[in-house]
């Protein structure tokens, strides 16, 4: 009794000592900018559908529901769903709620386990248990009830730090859902946009297909009348049918990303009724937020989702550690044992007893100090891959500012290339109608206005993905959720 007093004294002068490291998050990157040289205050601005300038606004915040920028009703309804029926997302959340339960089972650990026993038992002893052979005893009934209680001593901490390594894994999970939800809603838009932009090309398309028709009809008539060749014909045939060839691949793609996004939404291609999306119905977000460098790694749900992991492997270090160090137990029952079932609880029947018990690992082949070294070079593993992310966050963002400013420009060279290629076209289709250019120059012209046309609505929709990827690769702005 004395030494389990002792044992209890030594265990409370020593609960605040935990082995191994105390995790502190990495310092952010010490950097004032994303890009290795200066962002314009805007961009450049187009006369033309999607050709507004953008504006960089250095240290404005992301917004939690960023896709209501784009001013886009059906849009917002088709993100709705995602959120509601997507299940990669639900998976995560069930992840989170995995993680949540395992962390219960870890604080468990931090207290007594209490179970309560009975048993009643039947039998007969030979009388050479008793030392005289000769005797023969009855059969008699033995009745037991008794509460057990184990009682594990953290003295080194070994139980905190798991519980502190299931607490970074929830924190990991948690991080993983927003990470998840950021990706979903990001595919959403991008691919509400492709939607958009592929429809806009089929009915370009579509539309030069009528021009080239009404053009044959033309070269046909001049055959007849002998102001043209068979040769034309034929080349105004060929490029008819040409362009024509091109239709049904933007049919296909056009298929398959609402197929897709039936998908992202949780439900069959054959029963998600999606809408139609236009390019014409979405408005250009003219404000861009530009988070400092210092806040990125605050805001990003992966890079959150990472520190977790790291927090995590460095809470192992210790698990590992005071696995290496002496384990100290108490334990101890109270109950009654009797004959009779009607005198189990009196006080002659009672029965306890207390042990203080202490385990030092001697030799275990090594096995102990080994995993004590691989959670050190799974910490290490966890802090390079930490990097990792933080690295590719800050490309991320480099990547679509430089790509928003390249886009505006794009946008401008191919409005202008348009306007320019349709001038053409048009003065070539009335000099050819008159006899003064050759049919090599409408064909020229007209496959030159095709591809200005084509050129000019890829460009405006690259401004709208790309504006998304900014909002994405900010984080996405879940901290403003209310």
């Amino acid at each position: 009794m004395h030494a389990v007093c002792l044992i209890i004294i030594a265990t409370f002068c020593l609960a605040g000592c935990a082995v191994g490291p105390d995790f502190e998050p990495p310092a952010p990157p010490q950097t004032q900018s994303y890009t290795e040289t200066g962002l314009p205050v805007k961009t450049a601005a187009t006369n033309g559908p999607g050709g507004d300038a953008q504006y960089f606004v250095r240290g404005k915040d992301v917004s939690a529901d960023w896709w209501h920028l784009f001013r886009s009703a059906p849009l917002d309804d088709l993100v709705k769903r995602g959120i509601k029926k997507n299940p990669t997302l639900s998976a995560a959340q069930a992840s989170l709620r995995q993680a949540a339960e395992n962390l219960n089972v870890s604080t468990a650990s931090l207290f007594p386990v209490i179970d309560a026993g009975s048993f009643a038992e039947r039998q007969r002893i030979n009388g050479a248990f008793l030392g005289n052979p000769s005797l023969s005893p009855p059969p008699f009934t033995l009745y037991n009830a008794s509460v057990n209680v184990s009682y594990p001593l953290d003295v080194f901490g070994g139980i905190r730090r798991g519980i502190e390594a299931s607490e970074a894994d929830v924190e990991s999970a948690a991080f993983e859902v927003e990470a998840t939800l950021l990706t979903l809603t990001a595919n959403i838009v991008t691919a509400a946009m492709t939607d958009a932009r592929l429809r806009a090309q089929i009915q370009t398309t579509e539309d030069v297909i009528a021009l080239q028709e009404k053009v044959l009809a033309i070269t046909q008539q001049r055959l007849q009348s002998g102001g043209a060749s068979r040769l034309d014909v034929l080349a105004q045939t060929t490029q008819l049918v040409q362009t024509r060839a091109t239709l049904a691949p933007l049919q296909a793609n056009l298929a398959k990303t609402r197929h897709a996004l039936s998908v992202l939404i949780g439900e069959l291609p054959s029963e998600s009724k999606l809408p139609a999306f236009r390019l014409a119905d979405m408005c250009l977000p003219l404000e861009l937020p530009i988070s400092l460098p210092s806040t990125l790694v605050q805001q990003r749900p992966d890079v959150r989702a990472s520190e977790a992991r790291l927090h995590a492997a460095s809470a192992q270090i210790g698990v590992e550690t005071a696995n290496l160090l002496p384990k100290i137990t108490l334990s101890g029952s109270y109950g009654g044992s009797s004959n009779k079932l009607k005198d189990l609880f009196d006080s002659s029947s009672v029965i306890w007893n207390l042990v203080g018990q202490a385990l030092q690992p001697i030799f275990h082949g090594g096995a102990l100090v080994a995993k004590r070294d691989a959670a050190m070079a799974a910490f290490e593993k966890a802090y390079a891959q930490y990097r990792q992310t933080v690295l590719q966050a800050f490309q991320n963002v480099a990547d679509a500012l430089r790509v928003l400013e390249f886009d505006a420009q794009q946008l401008q060279v191919q409005t202008e290339a348009e306007g320019a290629a349709q001038k053409t076209f048009a003065l070539t289709q009335t000099q050819y109608k008159a006899g003064a250019v050759s049919y090599v120059n409408l064909l020229e012209a007209e496959k030159q206005y095709h591809q200005a046309r084509i050129g000019r609505i890829q460009a405006q929709a690259a401004r709208y993905t790309d504006t998304a990827a900014l909002f994405q690769a900010l984080g996405g702005g879940w901290w403003n959720r209310k």
